[in-house]
């Protein structure tokens, strides 16, 4: 898994300052951003979050760059309805030699492994024969219909491939470009940071964290699995792990910040 911060709002807590700085003053527009040095900006994005007024963190946004996940994550991930996403497609690009991910708890059975292997090369030469049947079929229509032999052959393998995907596995590695605004990370935490999220999404949340956090400590300190901020919300489906949850996390700021 490769996360990558590639774009943020500059100067996300000023700007939250900002916002918040027009409710509760008598500020006009054209003066809005003044006065607000690095100590009233913290004390603003401070204030917000102790009172719970989390409307004016939605003017931020963060964009992340994210490879080497599942499409298992990706059904996941896109449950996320405040946020923006573009995913590497299936229909468009062909899986000559596809990734795939492997579950932790498979790679440490070695027979477990050995059958998720054999899964995997199964769907890809699945795909290649699908993919490769279809593509021998629809070429000579595009032929017939008058494309030159090079437009036709492409024609062909995308049409091909749109239906020879059904066969790839959840397993399969995916990228995706994803923008959230600050609130929407906060909500993406506080359900994906915690114990009882799937393994592969907490790994990703855990990391979007960090680089989060790194570049906006005051607007995300109290961000993280509802745990760090308050009880757990998980009612009987609880870990019961909140005090081990909480020193994880005071371990990823204080590492962040070294």
């Amino acid at each position: 898994m490769k996360v990558t911060l590639i774009q943020h709002t500059e100067e996300p807590e000023k700007l939250i300052a900002a916002a918040a700085k027009l409710c509760y003053s008598d500020s006009g527009c054209e003066n809005i951003m003044e006065g607000l040095d690095s100590e009233k900006t913290e004390n603003f994005v401070r204030m917000l979050a102790g009172i719970g007024h989390e409307s004016p963190i939605e003017h931020v946004s963060f964009t992340f760059a994210i490879e080497g996940v599942s499409r298992t994550l990706l059904a996941q991930i896109t449950r996320h309805r405040h946020a923006s996403f573009s995913v590497q497609s299936q229909r468009y690009v062909k899986q000559n030699n596809f990734e795939y991910i492997t579950p932790h708890a498979v790679s440490d059975d070695d027979e477990v492994n050995e059958l998720f292997k054999k899964a995997m090369l199964d769907s890809f030469e699945s795909y290649n024969k699908i993919a490769d049947r279809l593509e021998k079929k629809y070429y000579p229509e595009f032929l017939d219909e008058g494309l030159s032999e090079k437009s036709a052959r492409s024609k062909a393998e995308k049409k091909a491939i749109e239906d020879a995907r059904y066969v790839l596995p959840n397993a399969c590695e995916t990228k995706m470009v994803v923008t959230m605004n600050a609130r929407s990370l906060y909500n993406f935490f506080r359900l994906r940071c915690c114990n009882r999220a799937q393994w592969e999404i907490r790994e990703l949340a855990e990391e979007m964290f960090r680089l989060c956090y790194r570049t906006a400590p005051t607007l995300f300190a109290s961000a993280g699995p509802s745990c760090c901020s308050g009880g757990c919300t998980e009612g009987k489906m609880s870990c019961h792990k909140a005090d081990q949850v909480r020193e994880k996390y005071k371990a990823i700021k204080e590492s962040v910040l070294k």
